[in-house]
């Protein structure tokens, strides 16, 4: 969802950059590392002492709920979402379900029929809990879904589910090495499903 189908970069980032003030990081060096996985995965990767990542991140989801100012879908998503069967996709989010509704909603994009958020796996990205159990709601193969993410946590989880991944890059202030296939956003990209309701993307020429 953040940074793959809309861009919160920078109300998440604010929101972060306030609570690692007040513990003391270095925010240049920490806002990095924080996309694309459970805020109570990142507070508690930090082993700060006295910090209870469960309470934190409870802190911080409240805060992100409020702050959705600058949220936007990346270019061509809604249009891209549109096109495909609501029954064969899925959302697989490190978020919380409030913050995913309260973002989506912010983004102009539907709550989707299948949503996998951070509540749902005890062990969040990049173990692939998260794209087995949205495979499982599709009733497909993990093996047979096609993963689009924008972070590191993702792509591993896509990688180890077994998905194909494809990269995001609309929100990436560097280039990240991947051995994926890279593009910059949903503009350009459509889609044809053939008699057996198999989906495959058809990119223009020059997008």
């Amino acid at each position: 969802m953040d940074g793959t189908l809309l861009n919160s970069t920078l109300a998440a980032e604010r929101v972060w950059a306030r609570w690692a003030e007040r513990h003391g990081l270095d925010v240049k060096t920490f806002l990095p590392t924080m996309h694309g996985a459970r805020a109570v995965d990142t507070v508690r990767r930090l082993g700060l002492p006295g910090v209870d990542p469960e309470e934190e991140a409870v802190k911080i989801t409240e805060a992100e709920i409020i702050d959705v100012e600058g949220i936007v879908p990346l270019p061509g998503a809604a249009d891209f979402l549109k096109s495909l069967p609501s029954v064969k996709w899925a959302i697989v989010t490190s978020s919380p379900l409030e913050l995913a509704k309260r973002r989506l909603a912010a983004a102009g994009i539907p709550v989707p029929v299948n949503l996998v958020t951070a509540e749902d796996v005890k062990v969040g990205k990049p173990s692939p809990d998260c794209y087995l159990l949205a495979a499982k709601k599709l009733g497909v193969e993990a093996a047979d879904c096609l993963v689009f993410e924008d972070a590191v946590p993702g792509i591993l989880a896509g990688d180890a589910a077994g998905t194909d991944v494809m990269v995001i890059t609309a929100t990436h202030t560097h280039t990240i090495q991947t051995a994926h296939t890279t593009i910059p956003n949903y503009e350009g990209l459509s889609t044809h499903i053939d008699r057996e309701g198999r989906i495959s993307l058809i990119k223009e020429n020059g997008a």
